[in-house]
């Protein structure tokens, strides 16, 4: 009995033994095999012809494609990583030729399914709040097509070697090296369409990372991209191997045509002649020529109901006109946004305003996604010249506390705009209609800070600097999460980095206006942070910047709330409606920097990147304050207080009370020659 007890227990642990061992080694010479040993999720399949396909042309998608069976990394023994190689073979086709969309990544990760992942700039591998994370353990090697400004990519085409984070730890132009001793290299275009061939390894003994591409089966001596670092810290003992690709606002068609992997040794390199043929020019050859066929034959058979539908076809097309072509993000067609609204259904319309209406509607099927879709009117003053500006600035612009563009349409006259659906609407509507909930203290902060690292994007992070023109709390849209997003570029102007803006009609809203504008008619980085000033006032106060029911003292709200500042009682302007319940020095600080960015004087307002800073705590506010918004005869500021130095702030002098009645025929003169400058 005991000899049975001692065979039974044996093989037990023989069974243990095998099951637990793991393949550390495999060759894909293309994936037409049934038994392909692939888990696949997102958008990704294996197409008839043997090829992989993470993602096709369509927006905002990812795709996934992972080894089914985990690979033991680690040794047990001493926890370090062993060495391993790979050989992949990638081709991306973009929707557009010369723009990509995004790009894909090979993928080492203790999960096969990364559920939280997020498409876009996101790769598929993480989402805006995990990155940088240490329980991330994600090892990637990135093919990127899209320069992200986020990430600090380095540009449209290159490849990097990332660690739990989306910043690449270090990355190139995409490149190979050639010639006898292999030196000289080679650019290479990850969005040409061509077959290439790229190694990824790993030596445990030197903890080097090495990322080598070739259009060729045989493998450089150079490697494109390398990096020391020891995996064991990032690696756990069991990881998934595989790929992840997405797609955003534009989109590709991201390949893999063949894969090989290999723990401690070189792997096998690939035969491109073995893997299945590239899809795209022979095909459209084909397509096309089987096109011409049949529509030489209908013209034949049929030449009058040919007639018919050309004749209907051409009353119904949307005609593009060349500077169409020359506008980055996705152009929609006008039925597919039609449906989307339900005919622009009134149950849809989230508002209107002086650019049109802005209508809910809902984008594919699985999933579905929510947009607004802003529908230009015919009686707008708005039209394709600032249509286009619209359309050319967001498509481009990439920031978490910016509203992204999803697309465009434009049908004779009707002009239309796709954008992130904002659930909880503008920010005007929470401060000022009283059925909306109040926001607290914590929240506005939040929303500040939001909007303020927004407009230093748009000042200082983008490779134009971009005036926004219309900074105002209606143009402010609430996410989900309550997070402040800057919205309506309508009116926004571009100028290069080191050069002067040139002058243009005065546009805006009366209140946000800086005082420079009617009289040089130059919009510059300054006017838009008097406007950034007065929606600090508007958001600590709960006031409009002109309150036109108020008395005269109170008409504006800045002379508002400086008489209040100069009185010492300047806690007197915060929203009632949050009850005094507000973190005092937070406020103090948002009331005195509205009234600093709303200095009559450009040189008199700090910066966005000042701004920002002061917001953060990172440096420490001035001292001194200045009247923002009197001048003296001889041309200086009429009023100069120290900042608040205790909690109760003495009275000025009764000279400064004798100047109230000027600052307020001051206030009414600036804004009857503002509102002659706008003939409103």
């Amino acid at each position: 009995m005991a000899i049975y007890l001692v065979l039974f227990f044996f093989s037990l642990t023989l069974l243990s033994s095998q099951a637990s061992s793991q393949t550390d080694e495999f060759t894909y010479s293309g994936f037409s095999d049934p038994k392909t040993n692939l888990t696949l999720n997102g958008v990704a399949l294996i197409d008839n012809d043997g090829i992989l396909r993470l993602t096709n042309e369509t927006s905002r998608q990812l795709g996934h494609a992972f080894y089914a069976s985990p690979i033991q990394f680690k040794n047990s023994t001493t926890g370090a990583v062993s060495s391993f190689s790979t050989c992949f073979v990638i081709s991306i086709h973009p929707e557009y030729p010369r723009l990509g969309g995004h790009g894909l990544a090979f993928t080492v990760a203790p999960t096969k399914e990364l559920k939280s992942a997020l498409p876009s700039q996101y790769l598929g591998l993480l989402n805006s709040s995990n990155g940088g994370n240490s329980s991330n353990h994600i090892f990637a090697v990135e093919f990127d097509t899209v320069q992200d400004f986020e990430f600090g990519d380095i540009n449209d085409n290159h490849v990097g070697i990332d660690i739990n984070s989306l910043n690449s730890n270090v990355s190139a132009a995409a490149a190979y090296f050639s010639g006898d001793d292999g030196s000289v290299k080679n650019d290479l275009n990850l969005k040409g369409g061509k077959p290439i061939v790229a190694w990824v390894e790993y030596d445990s003994a030197t903890n080097l990372v090495n990322v080598t591409l070739s259009l060729s089966s045989t493998k450089p001596r150079i490697p494109v991209l390398s990096l020391q670092v020891d995996l064991s810290p990032i690696f756990q003992e069991n990881m998934f191997i595989g790929f992840s690709a997405s797609t955003g606002l534009l989109a590709s068609s991201h390949y893999i045509l063949g894969w090989s992997f290999k723990m401690n040794g070189e792997t096998k390199s690939l035969d491109l002649g073995s893997l299945p043929s590239v899809p795209g020019i022979k095909k459209k050859h084909t397509r096309l020529i089987t096109t011409i066929s049949i529509t030489a034959i209908c013209f034949i058979l049929g030449s009058i109901l040919l007639a018919v539908f050309v004749i209907k076809k051409i009353k119904n097309r949307e005609v593009i006109e060349s500077w169409e072509l020359e506008i980055v993000p996705h152009r929609y067609k006008y039925q597919e946004l039609k449906r989307a609204t339900k005919s622009f259904k009134d149950s849809e319309l989230l508002g209107t305003g002086g650019f049109g209406r802005v209508y809910r509607g809902t984008l594919g099927r699985n999933p579905e996604t929510q947009v607004a879709v802003k529908r230009i009117s015919h009686e707008s003053n708005q039209g394709v010249r600032e249509f286009v500006s619209e359309i050319s600035t967001i498509g481009r612009l990439r920031h978490r506390n910016l509203v992204q563009l999803h697309g465009w349409c434009r049908r004779g006259a009707d002009l239309l705009l796709v954008y992130d659906f904002m659930p909880n609407g503008s920010l005007d509507k929470f401060l000022f209609e009283e059925t909306q909930p109040t926001l607290n203290w914590e929240q506005r902060f939040k929303i500040i800070k939001g909007v303020a690292s927004g407009l230093l994007y748009l000042h200082e992070g983008y490779e134009q600097i971009v005036i926004h023109r219309d900074v105002k709390a209606s143009n402010v849209l609430l996410d989900g999460e309550m997070n402040g997003r800057l919205g309506d570029f309508g009116l926004a102007k571009l100028y290069d980095h080191g050069s002067n803006p040139g002058t243009t009609r005065v546009v805006g809203t009366l209140g946000y206006l800086a005082p420079e504008l009617p009289r040089t008619g130059r919009a510059t980085t300054g006017s838009d942070v008097f406007a950034f000033g007065a929606l600090l006032l508007e958001v600590a106060c709960g006031r409009r910047p002109i309150e036109s029911k108020a008395g005269p003292d109170d008409l504006v709200l800045v002379d508002y709330v400086w008489n209040k500042w100069k009185e010492g009682s300047v806690l007197d302007c915060v929203d009632g409606r949050m009850k005094g319940d507000f973190d005092e020095n937070e406020v103090l600080m948002v009331l005195k920097l509205g009234l600093m960015c709303s200095s009559n004087e450009q040189k008199g307002r700090p910066s966005m990147r000042q701004i920002v800073s002061y917001l953060d705590g990172e440096i420490e506010m001035p001292e001194v304050l200045r009247a923002p918004g009197t001048f003296r005869e001889d041309g200086g500021f009429e009023d100069y207080l120290h900042s608040y130095a205790s909690s109760s702030f003495e009275k000025t002098s009764s000279s400064n009370q004798n100047r109230k009645g000027l600052k307020s025929s001051s206030s009414q003169n600036s804004i009857s020659k503002i509102e002659t400058t706008l003939n409103i």
